[in-house]
């Protein structure tokens, strides 16, 4: 059975920043491209960033490059979002989600990933 469990959301000030996880268990972590999205309240479920199997490819929305930095230990079944410089409007629930194949960095919608965790709550005051 496929889990996947975020952590590391909390409340922070503008400008501050967080680490989230994601711990896979279930499947081979390794085998798979995972991303991260997030629902910020009242709008729909918006892609952040992707990651394929090994790390080697990366992909940002534009509103948080330069600012979010998405990786990944397969060692540890764990993926990571590093979040600087938040801003009040990243407030969201962020959700991990893994998908069916290796690769796809940039696959940016819901349906083209298979599992969900079940989400962590970041709020940036300002």
């Amino acid at each position: 059975q496929v889990q996947l469990v975020e952590s590391g959301g909390g409340l922070v000030q503008a400008g501050g920043s967080l680490r989230l996880s994601c711990v896979a268990s279930g499947h081979s972590f390794s085998n798979y491209a995972m991303g991260w999205f997030r629902r910020a309240p009242g709008k729909e479920r918006e892609f952040v960033a992707g990651i394929n199997w090994n790390g080697g490819s990366t992909y940002y929305i534009d509103s948080v490059k330069g600012r979010f930095t998405i990786s990944r230990d397969n060692t540890k079944s764990t993926m990571y979002l590093q979040l600087n410089s938040l801003k009040p409007e990243d407030t969201a629930i962020y959700y991990c989600a893994r998908r069916p194949v290796a690769n796809g960095s940039s696959a940016s919608a819901p349906s083209d990933y298979a599992y969900w965790g079940q989400g962590t709550q970041v709020t940036v005051s300002s």
